[in-house]
């Protein structure tokens, strides 16, 4: 029997209830499907960080490095000023495990409402591959006469080729596994970026002519891009493009899909160490009420099997998250939605898990 051993991050605020809820359910399809986890909790986030002022030791990353993934709950705590927990464990995570790329389904599932008029679960269902560890995000630059009115700030952003290229590979790569309509689109800003995605065009095209001639290759602007993910959002199957485009369009994404509440996404290094995540934040005002919804952590858990190769344990997750929606248990996403239908973050977790040992 396979014994995988996994790193958990709860985090800050309704990190930690999200996280419980999201292990739950993945041990239960671990139960069903005959494999089993040894968890390790790791306790950084903003409370240590108030406490002893440390925020990711170096130990912590050679830990990491002895996993086979990480899970987290949520990074952000009110009486922390914004950036110093994000940049510190988040960015830091990523860059230092080489998590070079951000996998980011968005899914209409039946049963939750999407903003985006006239559309439903058949025409929203693509997914974004996000380069994470280069670009503008990499910090290149700096300030000069700070204070001053003649203030400079610079921020750069620089891509290698081995940067694009490993990305571009997973994308087609993914491509080809997901088996849709086989198409991957490039989304960038060639006419005016014309340095950085003149090169991610030319290796996007070299690439797929040389090695995955049965994809088909699309591009498109990122304004374009953000355009048709709402009016026509049936049109992608798979789009890649580098970090900051990619964090824009992700959110985007998130909102089409129907919120933060039931978005997930993974932090991939194909040869090492991934971790996988909600995408909503830690909503501190709802810690220890019971309310928050699992959803999003749960997916980021059927994402984690699926890395595994776990996948029937992963479409049994997916499955039972789908059988609770369509139940009707609850009206919406929000916290105030379970509050009203008299639900908790337990018992959606409890639901979910039960389905799954019943499938």
């Amino acid at each position: 029997m396979a014994t995988y051993n996994i790193g958990l991050l709860p985090g800050d605020g309704t990190g930690p209830e999200v996280l419980e809820e999201g292990v739950k359910v993945a041990r239960a399809a671990a139960e069903k499907f005959g494999f089993s986890f040894d968890a390790t909790l790791f306790d950084f986030g903003g409370e240590r960080y108030k406490k002893t002022g440390e925020i990711l030791p170096d130990s912590a990353i050679d830990e990491f490095r002895k996993l086979d993934v990480l899970y987290l709950g949520a990074i952000g705590h009110p009486d922390v000023a914004p950036g110093i927990l994000e940049k510190g464990i988040l960015l830091r995570v990523r860059f230092e495990l080489d998590q070079y790329i951000n996998l980011r389904p968005v899914k209409l599932y039946p049963g939750v409402e999407t903003p985006v008029k006239n559309k439903g679960p058949e025409d929203i269902d693509f997914v974004v591959v996000r380069e994470n560890s280069a670009g503008l995000y990499t910090g290149v630059g700096g300030i000069q006469r700070q204070g001053t009115p003649y203030e400079v700030a610079m921020q750069t952003m620089v891509y290698t080729r081995n940067e694009v290229d490993r990305c571009l590979r997973y994308a087609f790569e993914y491509t080809r596994k997901r088996n849709k309509t086989n198409t991957l689109t490039l989304c960038g800003k060639t006419n005016v970026l014309t340095y950085v995605y003149g090169l991610w065009e030319r290796a996007f095209h070299e690439m797929g002519a040389k090695e995955f001639p049965d994809i088909k290759r699309d591009y498109a602007h990122v304004d374009a891009t953000t355009m048709w993910m709402v009016k026509n959002p049936e049109w992608f199957d798979v789009i890649v493009t580098g970090n900051m485009f990619g964090d824009i369009i992700t959110d985007l994404g998130a909102m089409v899909q129907g919120g933060m509440g039931i978005a997930a996404g993974g932090n991939i290094n194909p040869e090492g160490v991934s971790m996988f995540e909600p995408i909503g934040g830690s909503a501190p005002k709802y810690t220890g009420m019971n309310i928050i919804n699992p959803l999003a952590c749960i997916f980021a858990g059927q994402m984690m099997l699926e890395h595994l190769g776990e996948n029937a344990a992963a479409a049994a997750i997916e499955q039972a998250c789908v059988d609770f929606l369509n139940a009707g248990v609850i009206k919406g996403l929000a916290a105030s939605d379970i509050k009203a239908a008299g639900m908790t973050t337990t018992g959606i977790g409890d639901w979910i898990a039960n389905r799954v040992a019943e499938l």
